[in-house]
């Protein structure tokens, strides 16, 4: 059996204190941070939120939303600070690497994941934790950026489903549009002009509840994921005025690595075999 990493929690241990403040969960870190990027976001785009009201004011919640572009945490952060509640992510664990970022995250109450790794399952402890407390959770249940070639939600990680289903927590579907044309999926060059505009459109609590008791049956799990990702897929549907394709794209038939920027190692992977070939 696996010794458990020196050092690490154990689920009993790990624990949060309820949210306070204004916006509730609010840090002085998180406070610092909106300070100075809700300005930013401000001028890099116009706003269209709707369905704000389906943010509960307080108590534990999990909102969920598509991924489309590295921005998308912001724009998301943005959208609920706005509307009343300072979220909790649990965030890849490069990003907490990064000096002054790191100690920034930390200090909003985010936690570092290492993904597709064996310490994940801590982070799915953290996630409890969060809930206990009554935080708003925030998650990408895709686990990384749409790999779809037309951006729409591709199949999810079950983990959002399972969540929701152990905790006995709603799930709020949030849709976002528009981060990926100021910065394109898994691109880095920012465009500014024309002023585009973040939609963040949040639909109807989920209900789990003909599930509870079975986070443990794969079936249950695997529907209860698909029920999120059809509602989180419609409300894109509506923001896009289009239809999504009937097959929802598999990340694990594909033939790119699960997480990363399969991209730039696409590139790298022609570049090499040019020179290999000269």
């Amino acid at each position: 059996m696996a010794e458990k990493e020196a050092g690490a929690p154990s689920p009993a241990d790990i624990s949060y204190p309820p949210p306070s403040g204004t916006p509730l969960g609010i840090t002085p870190w998180f406070r610092f941070g909106a300070f100075f990027l809700r300005p930013l976001l401000f001028a890099l785009a116009k706003r269209d939120w709707r369905g704000v009201e389906n943010i509960p004011k307080s108590g534990p919640i999990i909102c969920i939303s598509n991924h489309i572009s590295y921005l998308d945490p912001l724009v998301f952060a943005h959208f609920l600070h706005d509307n009343g509640r300072a979220p909790r992510f649990l965030g890849k664990a490069e990003l907490f690497r990064i000096p002054f970022i790191g100690t920034v995250l930390r200090g909003a109450g985010q936690v570092p994941v290492e993904r597709e790794s064996a310490n994940a399952r801590q982070a799915f402890e953290h996630a409890i934790a969060f809930l206990k407390a009554g935080h708003l959770l925030g998650v990408y249940p895709e686990g990384t950026l749409t790999r779809d070639p037309e951006i729409w939600p591709m199949k999810a990680k079950s983990g959002v489903a399972r969540l929701a289903i152990m905790t006995k927590t709603k799930v709020v579907p949030c849709a976002q549009w528009g981060a990926q044309e100021v910065l394109p999926t898994y691109g880095r060059k920012i465009s500014l002009f024309p002023r585009k505009t973040f939609h963040v459109w949040a639909g109807e609590p989920l209900d789990f509840s003909k599930w509870y008791g079975r986070e443990d049956d794969p079936a249950a799990i695997r529907e209860a994921t698909d029920f999120v990702m059809d509602a989180l897929t419609v409300l894109l549907e509506q923001i896009r005025g289009e239809k999504a394709p009937a097959l929802r794209f598999d990340p694990a038939t594909s033939e790119h690595p699960r997480i990363g920027n399969y991209k730039k190692e696409s590139k790298k992977s022609k570049k090499n075999q040019r020179k290999q070939g000269a």
